[in-house]
């Protein structure tokens, strides 16, 4: 049976994404479920896709665009976005987001074209 994890973010160290920065909460073996990151989002934001991750996104700060397939969607505090796999996507603006991965975050799930 598995336990419940609490963490904070402000104790996880940011590690380098496409998106920018990211600090990865119940990124842990044991998990395979989903985790929750908070990113960053820097004005360079790298258009990538996942073979097997779907993400949710919830833009917490800022404004800006998400390229979905090539296609420009506003997005301002409040907004979410579902992303499933194989859709291109990047983040253009700075904004700070958190994005819940389902299932887990798998760092070789990350693809470039």
């Amino acid at each position: 049976m598995q336990k419940a994890i609490v963490t904070h973010f402000d104790d996880i160290e940011p590690t380098e994404c496409p998106c920018g920065t990211t600090r990865r909460a119940f990124a842990v073996p044991e998990n395979t479920t989903a985790t929750i990151h908070y990113v960053d989002i820097s004005t360079d934001a790298k258009t990538h896709y996942h073979k097997k991750l779907t993400e949710i996104y919830l833009i917490l700060e800022g404004e800006g665009h998400m390229e979905l397939d090539g296609e420009l969607h506003p997005v301002r505090p409040m907004s979410t976005i579902f992303i499933p796999p194989f859709v291109r996507h990047r983040a253009i603006g700075k904004m700070k987001i958190v994005n819940i991965p389902v299932p887990a975050f798998d760092p070789t799930d990350e693809w470039f074209d």
